[in-house]
This record gives structure tokens, C-alpha cells and sequence, in this order.
């Protein structure tokens, strides 16, 4: 037994010994081989990395599609709640449908052409199609709006001011325009207002795009739309409800809200999603974006108390459409300077933001004698050329950085009032003759007996409440 176990043992040691012979053996030829890639691998890597897309920030770029989905919200339910319940009842779905029909007809165009004449191309007034159904696009790659979030998130989050700049026009023209028009008026305004002043103001070779482009011939700023969205919106609302006429029995009969409580919530909604709007501009989870959020908050809450304080002082009593009013003026004021301007700052441009517009909604409307059904013009056309001008008397350097990395401050003032007027003339002029086009092509108005029953049952075959 003693022998057959020393047998086993030495077999035992043997094959260990083997065993470890054949590992070291193995790792030595190993590292050699290691040793004879490494210089390989060493010169590829350069070459690798530099095909490799620019990482993206999780953070940031989760934020960014956080915004995104809020912006949409304004419009989606929020616009549409806000519009609806300031008209009759007979006419609550067509509001609705003409929101979601621009909503769907712009997200085409977007894809189409739409993002490509806004941000391709180095013209200075007009893209070109570079970017056409979303060529060079890729979800994984970074650079288009920022180095930190994904080029397709870019591209939906300018999809999303798209889609509401349009879509504020209804109020003007609210329970008067057949919806025929409405879709075609804005299909050709978009091509000849929207896409060209997305380009200006927000290309890097835009004419009026002064924190991207120094060469630019206007070194204005706009942070997140006062020009691009609530100027042109508002200036060509003004045009188009004057040629459109007033509403059937205006001022002769009662057009007052039918649901307070659908444009309260509508407020509501449209509070919250403007911090997309406002702080997602920023492009990145940064300082700058809490700026912009902390301004938006200041300046939307002053402007609505102080405006429902007016009515309680000239008028006897303070109503809720006031304190919506006052809030919605607010943060259309504050937009183009959200990123620009201090804290307090804000506080000034809140009240200011329910002064001026006020007197543009209760006074201006009744001496000049147009009908802008749901103050359309009075709070963003009006409100919009308030805080562009604003913008330019507040702007701080010290809360955003480009302001003195682009040399900035120096003449800003007057670089917003070129910006101003060159916007207001081009949406005016844009508006008149797009809105004859539409008149010869398909009528503005629907028929009297039409209007008098309603949008909703005529146009839509549908009516927004039963019995």
C-alpha cells in the first residue's frame, strides 16, 4: 500500500509539474505576442478614437428630452386648453383641431425640410437642404446643438418651438377661420416667417445670431424665442385678424369665455412647460439653466399678481383670466432675456410685463378696433417686442459669460432694436400677402350661417359638449 501511494504521489507531482510548465510556457509567449501588438494597437488607437462619435452626457442629454416633452406639453395639452376655454363652446374643437393639425403638419415639415432651412447651411437669412429628411442625423452623435446632448434630441426640441409658434396665431384669429385656411396659411408661413427667422437668430451664420455667429450684421441675443416665436406669432396675428374682419356680432352680442376653469389649467400647463422652453435652451443641466429657470419663475409669478392687482384697482375686482394673463405675459416677456438676466432683474421685467400688456389688452384693442379674439397680439406680439427690448437694457455678463466672450454688450441695445424692426417688417409683410394667397385660394372666413352655429359641428361634425 505504502508503495502504491508513493506512486500516486510522485504521479501527482509530476503532473503538476507538467501543468505549471505548460502556463508559464503559454504566458511567455503571451506577453511576447502582447509585447509585438502593443505598438499596433498604439497607432490604431488614435485612429479609432477619432471615428468614434463625441460621447454623450447622460445627465444632460436626459434633461434635454426632458424638456423636450415639455415644450410639446405647452401645446399638447396646454395651448389648446388655454385657447379652448377662452371661446364659446361652439367653437371649443376647433381650437383643438387646429392645434393638432399644425401639430402634425409641422412635425412633418420638420422632417421634410423644416429643421434643414432652420440650421443647415452658413447664408445668413436662409438654410439650405443639407439636412433634408434628417440626413446626417444620427441619435448617437453630438455636435448640432451642443457637445453635450444628442443631435436628434436637438432636432425634436427645435421640432417642439416649431409646433407652438404657429399655433399661438389661433387666438387672433379664433372661431372666424375655416380650417382649410388655417392649415394652408400656416404651412406657407412657416417656409416664408418661421424657418428664415430660425435660421437668423439661431443658426451659427444666422444675420442676427450674435453669441454664435461674430460676423453676424445684427449681434442681437434671444435666448429662447422672444423674436422667433412671440414676435413673429404675434405681429402676424395682428395683420391676419385685421384682414380676416371681426367676429359675427362682436361687440354687439356676448362673447365672453365658456370655461374658466379649462383656460386656468391650460395656464397651469403652460407655466410649467415653459421651463422646457425657457431652461432647456441652456442645451445642458447647467448654471445657466437654473438661471433661466429661477427668472422664468420671478418673472411669470410678479407679472400675474401685478396684473390681477390692476384690475382690482381700475376695475373693482380681480378675475382669474387676469391672473392668467398676467402670468402667460410673464414668461413671454422674460423669454429672450431668461438666460441673460439676473434674479432681480426678473422681478422688474415681470412687472413691466403685466403693465404693459395690460394697457395693450384693455386700451389699445378698443381705440385701434381690431378684433384679436383671445389677445394674441396684445400679450406675445406685444410682450415679445417688450422683452426683446428689455433684453437688451438688462443683459448681464456675469450670468452668461458669452456676453462678454462675444463682445457682446456694446451697442446691444440697439442691436435689439434692429432686430426688433427688422422682425415686425418681415412678419408683417410675410403675413399680408401670404393671407391674400389664401383668400384666392380657398376663402379666409367660413360662411355666416356656418359661423353663427359654430366651428365645431360644421367644420369638425363633432361638438365639444352633448345636450
Amino acid at each position: 500500500m505504502l508503495s502504491v501511494c508513493n506512486l500516486r504521489r510522485a504521479m501527482t507531482c509530476a503532473l503538476v509539474i507538467l501543468g505549471t510548465s505548460l502556463l508559464l510556457h503559454s504566458s511567455v509567449n503571451a506577453q511576447d505576442a502582447a509585447a509585438a501588438v502593443a505598438p499596433a494597437v498604439a497607432d490604431a488607437a488614435p485612429a479609432v478614437a477619432d471615428a468614434s462619435p463625441p460621447p454623450l452626457s447622460p445627465g444632460d442629454n436626459a434633461f434635454q428630452m426632458i424638456c423636450t416633452a415639455l415644450v410639446l406639453f405647452m401645446t399638447l395639452p396646454g395651448l389648446f386648453l388655454f385657447y379652448g376655454g377662452l371661446v364659446r363652446k361652439k367653437n371649443v374643437l376647433s381650437v383643438i383641431a387646429q392645434c393638432m393639425g399644425i401639430a402634425g403638419m409641422v412635425t412633418v415639415l420638420w422632417w421634410l425640410c423644416g429643421y434643414s432651412l432652420s440650421f443647415a447651411g452658413t447664408g445668413a437669412i436662409f438654410g439650405n437642404l443639407d439636412n433634408a429628411l434628417l440626413k446626417g442625423i444620427d441619435p448617437r452623435v453630438t455636435g448640432a446643438g451642443s457637445g453635450v446632448i444628442s443631435d436628434a434630441i436637438w432636432v425634436m426640441f427645435q421640432l417642439t418651438f416649431a409646433i407652438i409658434t404657429p399655433a399661438l396665431i389661433i387666438g387672433a384669429i379664433a372661431e372666424r377661420m375655416k380650417f382649410s385656411a388655417v392649415m394652408l396659411f400656416v404651412l406657407v408661413w412657416m417656409f416664408a416667417v418661421y424657418f428664415p427667422f430660425a435660421h437668423m437668430v439661431w443658426g451659427s451664420t444666422g444675420l442676427m445670431c450674435g453669441p454664435l455667429n461674430g460676423d453676424a450684421a445684427i449681434k442681437a441675443i434671444d435666448f429662447a424665442g422672444g423674436t422667433v416665436v412671440h414676435m413673429t406669432s404675434g405681429w402676424s396675428a395682428l395683420v391676419l385678424c385685421i384682414i380676416l374682419g371681426k367676429r359675427r356680432g362682436y361687440g354687439k352680442e356676448s362673447m365672453t369665455p365658456h370655461s374658466m376653469v379649462m383656460c386656468a389649467i391650460g395656464t397651469g400647463m403652460l407655466w410649467v412647460g415653459w421651463y422646457g422652453f425657457n431652461a432647456g435652451s441652456a442645451l445642458a443641466a447647467d448654471g445657466i439653466a437654473v438661471n433661466a429657470f429661477a427668472t422664468t419663475t420671478l418673472a411669470a409669478g410678479t407679472a400675474g399678481f401685478v396684473w390681477g392687482m390692476m384690475e382690482w384697482i381700475l376695475r373693482g375686482k380681480p378675475s382669474v383670466l387676469g391672473f392668467c394673463s398676467g402670468i402667460v405675459a410673464g414668461l413671454v416677456v422674460i423669454t429672450p432675456g431668461c438666460g441673460f438676466v439676473t434674479m432681480n432683474s426678473a422681478v422688474v421685467i415681470g412687472v413691466l410685463a403685466a403693465v404693459v400688456p395690460y394697457f395693450a389688452v384693455a386700451y389699445l384693442k378698443k381705440m385701434l378696433g381690431y378684433d384679436d379674439a383671445l389677445d394674441t397680439f396684445g400679450v406675445h406680439g406685444v410682450g415679445g417686442t417688450l422683452g426683446a427690448l428689455l433684453t437688451g437694457i438688462f443683459a448681464d455678463p456675469t450670468v452668461n459669460p458669452v456676453l462678454a466672450d462675444m463682445k457682446l454688450m456694446d451697442g446691444l441695445l440697439m442691436a435689439q432694436l434692429k432686430a426688433i424692426f427688422l422682425t415686425i417688417g418681415w412678419s408683417v409683410a410675410a403675413t399680408v400677402v401670404i393671407a391674400f394667397i389664401v383668400k384666392a385660394v380657398v376663402g379666409l372666413r367660413p360662411e355666416p350661417e356656418v359661423e353663427r352655429a359654430g366651428l365645431d359641428v360644421e367644420e369638425h361634425g363633432e361638438a365639444g359638449y352633448e345636450g
